[in-house]
């Protein structure tokens, strides 16, 4: 292999037969309980601190720090950066994390150090540690751990439409433009920039949806490979190089060889045997009384984030052997230069198709790599320093390949999302189709509200405004999908049925003349994002 040679202000100075875009896309839903001492799932953000975000952000900081080139981009969504500015949950996290360092530290007093366990309790008490080492560093600011990043043109973080709304089964324009506007209103007060690129929740396309985003300044946004195989007009390979939609904004299509290689569950790398196993947990296999001080205080069993063991092979789930963390770690190594691999020889195949150099787009919810796949840093580490060693090969982000691309082929992408074969089907099934007939009709009595009352001032403006965030609370995407997986459908329907129900007393309130500002009040301390929404979106 032939080391990059990067120039001064950390340009790489080799002109590669093509480039990596690695997106990663970080998720979550906006869950926040005051009212409870704990709650199961606010959990979902602290197992992501603790096992994605930190874990990632000191790959990208390690790399950076030693001079390795390297471009990624990532999505951060208002939910989730509303929820990492949070105050409370900062609080939680904090006491959710001394738990966790507080059961490896008892798991390594109770075993020891040349047993398996004790080696595993180790290699958890060190992992607790950094994160708590890195966190201290930064403030317990995992935002400006981002900031940082982007400043240094490293990470390219993306916009997200508001609350991963999925826009193609929205009733029309209107709500369409409204989780626009948000979502990049709201990534301008917590990035302090205009974002270039935008990702639609679940790569939801459908047309029309261009020209909203050509009229909110979206300069490209990310798709299925289904859109662009059958785009009109069709062009050939579109998915290895960008194109333009008749509005002007530029599309990336997903890559689907990358996407098996790491997604798959069958064939993907996560498969491997070495890796560690993610279903079985200490919470439920640990003896009642010891393990009863770190479970919530209902003192329910559930997953703490501590696993024993590694996937093994097709066996029981009471049969797999104990996790290697060596092993694991030398596998992600092995795996993330087998990728690069796969990826030169991609490039051989394509490159004599193409004018152009291909860009191979490979996309992935961020949580895969940490949290349902736990050696998934190491491996993109090994993916990032190999890509830099390489001279046919050089990572990059959808703004710099637009600065250098020249004229693109229009077409009309075809309507479709990240889903089970491009389709709606995981957010439209018999499971919660129920729920759109109440979500279009609050999305049509949204701008009723707005052309009646958007102009006044006062209690009645910010009740229409809390109004608006209900609506974007119960179109995010995540009710409908939880609902599909059938992970936690009861918290599903509540949310849902919750904002909907509040943004009917908001309106009811405001028709008959006597919102109440306690109500409202309340209401505002319970969503705290979206900060100064811009209702006219909905006219």
């Amino acid at each position: 292999m032939t080391m990059t040679v990067v120039a001064p202000g950390g340009t790489p100075a080799k002109t590669p037969l093509g480039y990596l875009q690695i997106v990663l896309h970080a998720h979550l839903p906006f869950v926040r309980h005051p009212e409870y001492d704990d709650f199961l799932e606010e959990d979902w953000l602290f197992e992501a601190i603790t096992e994605t975000y930190v874990p990632l952000l000191a790959v990208f900081h390690r790399l950076k720090q030693e001079g390795v080139h390297f471009r990624v981009a990532m999505s951060v969504t208002p939910p989730l950066a509303a929820m990492l500015a949070d105050d409370l949950l900062h609080q939680r996290y904090r006491r959710h994390l001394d738990k966790l360092s507080s059961l490896a530290e008892s798991e390594v007093r109770g075993n020891p150090e040349w047993t398996r366990l004790g080696h595993i309790a180790r290699h958890y008490q060190h992992r607790f540690g950094e994160v708590r080492a890195f966190l201290t560093r930064w403030g317990w600011d995992v935002l400006a751990a981002f900031r940082d990043l982007q400043d240094s043109h490293h990470l390219e973080i993306l916009a997200c439409n508001a609350t991963h709304g999925f826009l193609p089964l929205m009733s029309g324009p209107a709500p369409r433009r409204a989780q626009i506007r948000a979502g990049l209103q709201a990534y301008r007060r917590t990035f302090g920039r205009k974002p270039h690129g935008m990702w639609l929740a679940e790569c939801g396309w459908d047309h029309g949806l261009d020209n909203l985003l050509a009229e909110e300044g979206v300069e490209h946004v990310f798709v299925d490979t289904h859109a662009l195989s059958f785009a009109r007009p069709a062009v050939r390979d579109a998915v290895h190089g960008p194109v333009r939609t008749p509005a002007g904004v530029a599309v990336f299509g997903r890559d689907q060889e990358t996407s098996r290689q790491v997604w798959s569950t069958h064939d993907g790398y996560p498969a491997d045997p070495a890796y560690r196993e993610f279903y079985r947990d200490l919470g439920y296999d640990a003896g009642y009384a010891y393990i009863r001080p770190y479970l919530h205080r209902d003192g329910v069993r559930r997953s703490l984030g501590y696993k024993c063991h590694r996937v093994t092979g097709p066996v029981p789930l009471g049969e797999k052997d104990l996790y290697d963390p060596l092993l694991g770690e030398w596998r992600a190594r092995e795996h993330g230069r087998n990728f690069i691999f796969n990826r030169l020889h991609q490039l051989k195949g394509l490159g004599a198709q193409r004018e152009k150099p291909p860009t191979i787009v490979s996309m992935y919810d961020a949580e895969l790599f940490g949290h349902w796949w736990y050696e998934g840093p190491v491996f993109l580490e090994e993916v990032l320093r190999a890509c830099a060693e390489e001279a046919d090969l050089d990572t990059i982000t959808g703004s710099e390949i637009l600065q250098r691309a020249g004229s693109l082929p229009v077409v009309r992408p075809n309507p479709s999302s990240w889903g089970e074969n491009g389709t709606s089907r995981m957010w439209l099934n018999g499971e919660n189709a129920w729920m759109y007939r109440y979500q279009h009709w609050a999305e049509r009595e949204m701008t009723n509200l707005v052309r009646q009352f958007g102009k006044r001032s006062g209690l009645a403006r910010r009740a229409v405004a809390q109004a608006g965030r209900e609506l974007l609370l119960l179109q995010s995407s995540d009710w409908a999908f939880i609902m599909t997986t059938g992970t936690t459908p009861p918290y599903a329907v509540r949310r849902f049925k919750e904002h909907l129900e509040t943004f009917r007393a908001l309106r009811d309130s405001l028709y008959a003349g006597n919102p109440s500002e306690a109500f409202v009040s309340a209401c505002e301390s319970r969503t705290p994002l979206f900060e100064n929404l811009d209702i006219a979106a909905w006219n």
